[in-house]
């Protein structure tokens, strides 16, 4: 499910210099199925050009108040649209709409909307820093805008410092999450991913075929959610804006890692696949193929899903995977009780379009309660619905210490 496809989004383009990126901004909302309407300030127009925005965007960009066939085009923007982006938001627009000063066209479709707001500033650092701003900001917080915080960069002029706008996926990422329920705001969420590597030698490793994408993608879903994340992940790829990421490789790493993690956390997702085993005795420098086929002996590496079912504290929920090929129920249902999990995501990894590498998956959700088998869909999607059975779980029905 694309939750932007065929919301009508409102972008706002102010007068500063960031406002090239908001053409980026505009195509990736127009490539995820919004219908994008962008207005532009007089002030814009000194830094992007309205025909870039009328050859990307759904509509031709809006520019006054006075110059539209519609009568009251602010009133009617404010009451069709979904959501608006402020993209960027200078010191200017943020201070108007904090006050609710209608001095142009964008600045009148803020306060005529009750859809949600994202508000995005960029600004030189000083101006950032600034009392005023830093004021205005939090009242538009406490009022439920969306602020998408600036980067630390460089800036207008060769400056090096905090106001730099949020790269393009930040905002369309903060878009998303305006569309998303918030039933994890104030939680906890530990996810792990991806594949551990036990080393055999300097070069060599035991690992497996994990690429972490459904632990990023749960990871993703329980920022979208509000909750604060902790991803715990051995691969390599781009964390979901907001994420803390922890970068291991072992399983012992791993295990020191979301067990430290886990230690108040609200829900924790094991989504890794941790190696069940490790060579005993590693090899420091490289083994030469001219002395032989080297025997490897094998030692079991500790169960980090068992561990935290042990020594889970009262209330926590615990999540686990099941990678199978065969006979998923029993092995879920299993591998819920000996672990101590309150549920098991089980997949068929040899099934065509799921597991490994794929950017679908088709699993099953197994509970104290019994099972439920989902259709293919995104992995995004998968997320989402094992945060939707974990949050609908009976409290009589989990386990863990009092």
């Amino acid at each position: 499910m694309n939750v932007l496809e065929g919301k009508r989004i409102v972008l706002g383009v102010t007068g500063g210099i960031a406002a090239y990126k908001s053409v980026e901004v505009c195509r990736r909302l127009v490539d995820a199925g919004a219908h994008v309407i962008p207005i532009l300030t007089d002030a814009a127009l000194h830094m992007v050009g309205s025909t870039t925005f009328t050859a990307l965007a759904s509509e031709r960009p809006k520019t006054s108040l006075w110059n539209d066939t519609d009568p009251i085009p602010h009133t009617t923007l404010g009451q069709t649209c979904d959501a608006i982006v402020v993209c960027p938001a200078t010191a200017r627009i943020i201070s108007d709409y904090r006050t609710g000063r209608s001095g142009d066209l964008l600045s009148a479709t803020l306060i005529a909307t009750e859809a949600p707001v994202v508000v995005c500033p960029a600004m030189h650092t000083e101006m950032w820093e600034h009392p005023a701003v830093e004021e205005n900001l939090a009242v538009l917080a406490d009022r439920g805008v969306i602020i998408v915080p600036p980067e630390e960069g460089r800036l207008a002029g060769g400056d090096i410092g905090k106001g730099r706008l949020a790269s393009p996926d930040v905002v369309v990422e903060a878009v998303i999450g305006a569309f998303t329920r918030n039933d994890l705001a104030g939680k906890n969420v530990v996810v792990s991913a991806g594949g551990t590597r036990e080393t055999i030698d300097a070069v060599r490793y035991i690992g497996n075929r994990s690429t972490g994408k459904q632990g990023y993608a749960l990871a993703r879903a329980a920022a979208h959610r509000g909750a604060s994340v902790t991803l715990v992940s051995s691969v390599d790829l781009t964390a979901p804006p907001g994420v803390v990421v922890r970068s291991v490789t072992s399983a012992a790493e791993m295990l020191d890692a979301v067990v430290d993690a886990a230690d108040g956390a609200d829900i924790v997702v094991m989504a890794a696949a941790v190696a069940d085993f490790r060579p005993a005795a590693p090899v420091e420098g490289k083994i030469k193929k001219g002395d032989g086929v080297p025997e490897i002996r094998l030692e079991r590496t500790v169960d980090i899903l068992a561990s935290l079912g042990a020594s889970k504290p009262s209330g926590q929920i615990l999540v686990g995977f099941a990678a199978e090929t065969s006979d998923l129920e029993a092995h879920a249902s299993d591998k819920l009780e000996r672990k101590g999990a309150d549920l098991i995501v089980a997949n068929d990894v040899s099934a065509p379009g799921a597991g490994f590498a794929h950017d679908t998956n088709t699993v099953s959700i197994v509970t104290r309660s019994g099972l439920v088998s989902l259709p293919s869909m995104s992995k995004l999607d998968v997320a989402h619905a094992v945060f939707d059975a974990a949050l609908g779980l009976d409290p009589a029905t989990t386990s863990g210490d009092d």
